[in-house]
């Protein structure tokens, strides 16, 4: 287990390992919770014997949830320009690892949070408690962690559009019905269901495992250089007028609130625009 507050590393087998979101209340995307997982992956990557690696969550109500943006000095930033920048890095790597990545999602899963479970291989929802967004736009923002590259292909055009666009919440039967999650299902059966999944595949063959991952990789994944070029959109997008314009009322509404702004927040986003 990590000694990090907002993330926690357990290996439950020499096939197995599960990496814990803890940063309560809301579960918000920390810089010191990308760099453990870009150490973690790292170091997965040269392991001869993972064959899964699970994600989940022990903040109540919230899987993984949108970018700290007050505490964006503190995200690990590009050596120079032609860098790939961590976030993208991190995001690709999990795609192409030559291990199985799994999500028991459970809560909200928002911006760089979806962002990051769209980059894993299986995503297993809590039909009544997983929640799924990508409020960037609602913000005068933009996608930048994969989000407007990988949503499309899991989805379809018109409903990545859809999701984008309005910035709004999906519950986890619209996100199955859509493609976005690999299957909802009862809260009280998805961990035994994600602990079945992760047993079968940890007794397969590692190298088969691998390799018919990286076939359809080859058939389904965005070009690595679209997600760099959205990472940096996205940082471009933190200095514009919009973005900036809203920042002082989103926060005026944020007080207002509290911790139920994290709860609803696309319904929060659609009344700090309406207000304006």
């Amino acid at each position: 287990m990590s000694e990090h507050s907002t993330i926690h590393y357990e290996r439950t087998s020499p096939q197995v390992a599960k990496i814990t979101f803890a940063n309560p209340p809301v579960n918000l995307i920390a810089g010191e919770t990308v760099l453990r997982l870009i150490q973690i992956v790292e170091e997965l990557a040269t392991d001869p014997d993972i064959q899964v690696v699970v994600f989940d969550s022990a903040t109540p109500d919230f899987f993984y949830n949108h970018f700290d943006l007050a505490a964006a000095a503190d995200f690990p930033a590009p050596e120079d320009e032609n860098a790939v920048p961590a976030w993208t890095d991190l995001v690709l790597k999990l795609s192409k690892a030559p291990y199985i990545t799994i999500a028991a999602i459970r809560g909200r899963t928002r911006g760089g949070g979806n962002e990051l479970a769209l980059a894993l291989d299986l995503r297993y929802a809590s039909r009544e408690e997983a929640i799924f967004g990508q409020p960037e736009v609602g913000s005068g923002l933009l996608p930048g962690g994969g989000g407007s590259e990988r949503l499309p292909r899991a989805i379809g055009r018109d409903r990545a559009l859809e999701a984008i666009l309005t910035s709004d919440d999906y519950d986890a039967d619209t996100a199955e019905r859509w493609g976005w999650v690999t299957r909802a299902l009862p809260d009280s059966e998805l961990d035994a269901f994600v602990d079945t999944i992760v047993a079968r595949l940890a007794s397969f063959d590692r190298t088969s495992l691998a390799s018919a991952k990286a076939q359809i990789n080859r058939a389904s994944l965005p070009p690595d250089a679209d997600l760099v070029a959205a990472y940096r959109e996205f940082a471009h997008s933190l200095t514009l007028p919009g973005f900036l314009a809203r920042a002082a009322e989103t926060q005026a509404v944020v007080e207002q609130a509290g911790i139920d702004f994290e709860y609803r927040l696309g319904h929060y986003i659609g009344i700090a625009n309406q207000q304006r």
